[in-house]
C-alpha cells in the first residue's frame, strides 16, 4: 500500500515516444524484471543471468533475451537508414521493418569486417576471413559501413595518417627494408582521401537530422555498438606461440 501510494503521487511518467505510461502497472515485481531485462540488454551471459535471478529453468531466463533481441532489431533496422557504399553514396534510404526471413537473407548474405559488412561471396562463406583482396575495404564494391562504425573508421583514419608520418620519418632515417616492404607499408593517398571522404559524408548527413532525430540515431547506434564486437584496425597475422618447453639436459 505504501509503494502505490508512492507511486500514484508521482508525476505523469513519459515514454521516449512521449506516451504517459500506465503506473498501474508499476509493482514491486516490476524492478526485479527491469533488473533482469537490463542486464540481458548488456550483454549479461546467459548462465550468469540465471545465477543473478535464481532461475531454476533457463527458458525462464530466455523470455528477458528474447524481449532483447527485438529491441535490437529495432535499433539495427534505424541505423541502416544511415548506411553507406564505399563512395559514400547513401543505400537503403527507404528501410522499413524487416520481415525474420529478410533479417536472415541480409544475415547469411553479409559478414562483419574491420568497419562495416562485407558481400563478397567467399569472403561471407569463409566467416570474414577469406578476403581476397587483402581487406582494402575502402576499395572494395562489396563494402558497406553506417553509422554506428563512425568511430572506428576516425580511429582508423588517425591511425593510417599517424603510421604514414612514421614511415615518412623512417624513410628519412634510412631505414634498412626492401622497396617492396615500404610499398605495401605506406598507405595510400587513394586509401586516406576514401576513408576522409567516408567520415565527411557520414558527419554532414548527422548534421543535416533534427535535434529529435540525431537522439533516436544516437540511441540507436548505442544499442547496436553495446551487442556487437567492433574489431578495431586491419585484421593481423597472429604471431607464433613461444616455445615453453624446458630445455633437456644432453
Amino acid at each position: 500500500m505504501r509503494h502505490r501510494a508512492w507511486v500514484d503521487s508521482l508525476p505523469p511518467l513519459l515514454t521516449a515516444d512521449g506516451i504517459e505510461y500506465d503506473k498501474s502497472t508499476i509493482v514491486p515485481y516490476s524492478y526485479r524484471h527491469t533488473y533482469a531485462q537490463r542486464h540481458a540488454d548488456a550483454g549479461v551471459p546467459l548462465d550468469v543471468l540465471r545465477a543473478l535471478m535464481d532461475h531454476e529453468m533457463l527458458s525462464a531466463t530466455r523470455k528477458y533475451y528474447r524481449v532483447g533481441e527485438k529491441r535490437r532489431r529495432r535499433a539495427v533496422d534505424r541505423v541502416a537508414v544511415m548506411q553507406f557504399d564505399r563512395h559514400g553514396t547513401r543505400i537503403r534510404r527507404r528501410v522499413q521493418a524487416l520481415l525474420d526471413s529478410e533479417h536472415a537473407r541480409w544475415a547469411v548474405g553479409e559478414v562483419v569486417v574491420p568497419f562495416g559488412v562485407c558481400a563478397e561471396p567467399s569472403n561471407v562463406k569463409a566467416g570474414g576471413h577469406a578476403c581476397p583482396f587483402r581487406f582494402r575495404c575502402a576499395g572494395c564494391d562489396h563494402f558497406r559501413t553506417d553509422i554506428s562504425y563512425l568511430p572506428d573508421l576516425r580511429t582508423y583514419l588517425d591511425d593510417v595518417l599517424r603510421n604514414r608520418e612514421r614511415l615518412l620519418v623512417a624513410d628519412a632515417g634510412s631505414t634498412e627494408v626492401d622497396d617492396w616492404v615500404r610499398a605495401e607499408a605506406m598507405p595510400s593517398d587513394e586509401e586516406i582521401r576514401r576513408v576522409q571522404r567516408l567520415v565527411h559524408r557520414i558527419k554532414s548527413d548527422l548534421d543535416d537530422l533534427t535535434a529529435e532525430e540525431r537522439a533516436r540515431i544516437d540511441q540507436a547506434v548505442a544499442v547496436v555498438r553495446r551487442h556487437r564486437t567492433v574489431m578495431l584496425g586491419m585484421p593481423r597475422v597472429r604471431q607464433p606461440l613461444s616455445d615453453i618447453r624446458p630445455e633437456r639436459s644432453a
